[in-house]
């Protein structure tokens, strides 16, 4: 078996019960879908919940994926979808977990106030714009796919990127020459 396997080779090779062809598309796929929740969601373990919930709903229904070569953007659809339903049902226990994180103590690793102000700057930003920064700036994808992914319009995708680049400059007070 080479390990230099395509998706869609994986893909149906999954689709036959191969455990292992699945696996190998969660290890390819997992950090950047892990990373896309995470920017998303603002919280590292509701991102990580949702990251397992996306690949088992993805396992689950494999044989639904019209285009295997596409199982990148398949699985970060589902990860979106999946966000927007834990944004609807659990927005309570979000404003908990957000008061605690904001009683931590402040953390000695370089870098981690950056972090936390980009993440405090990303919460501020409504979920459709976040998602859609979380792609394409953060993400390096292209409007076009995460219109794709996002089942947003191409335009919505864009104006979100420079509405959400314009506010998160503002937010955190750097100028934005790029808009």
């Amino acid at each position: 078996m080479s390990t230099q396997r395509t998706d869609a080779a994986l893909v149906a090779a999954a689709r036959s019960g191969s455990d292992n062809a699945f696996a190998i598309l969660v290890d390819r796929h997992q950090q950047a879908v892990r990373s896309f929740l995470r920017r998303v969601c603002g919280h590292a373990a509701d991102a990580d919940d949702l990251a397992q919930e996306t690949f088992l709903a993805a396992w689950t229904s494999l044989r639904t994926l019209d285009k295997p070569e596409r199982i990148r953007s398949w699985l970060f659809g589902i990860a979106w979808r999946r966000a927007q339903g834990m944004a609807r049902s659990m927005s309570r226990t979000r404003r908990r977990e957000t008061d605690w994180q904001g009683e931590r103590p402040d953390s000695d690793q370089p870098g981690t106030e950056l972090n936390i102000a980009m993440q405090q700057a990303l919460a501020q930003l409504p979920p459709d714009q976040r998602a859609v920064i979380a792609l394409c700036l953060a993400g390096d994808w292209s409007h076009a796919d995460a219109a794709q992914v996002l089942a947003m319009p191409l335009g919505t995708v864009k104006s979100h990127v420079l509405r959400g680049r314009a506010r998160l400059a503002e937010i955190l007070g750097v100028r934005d020459d790029e808009s």
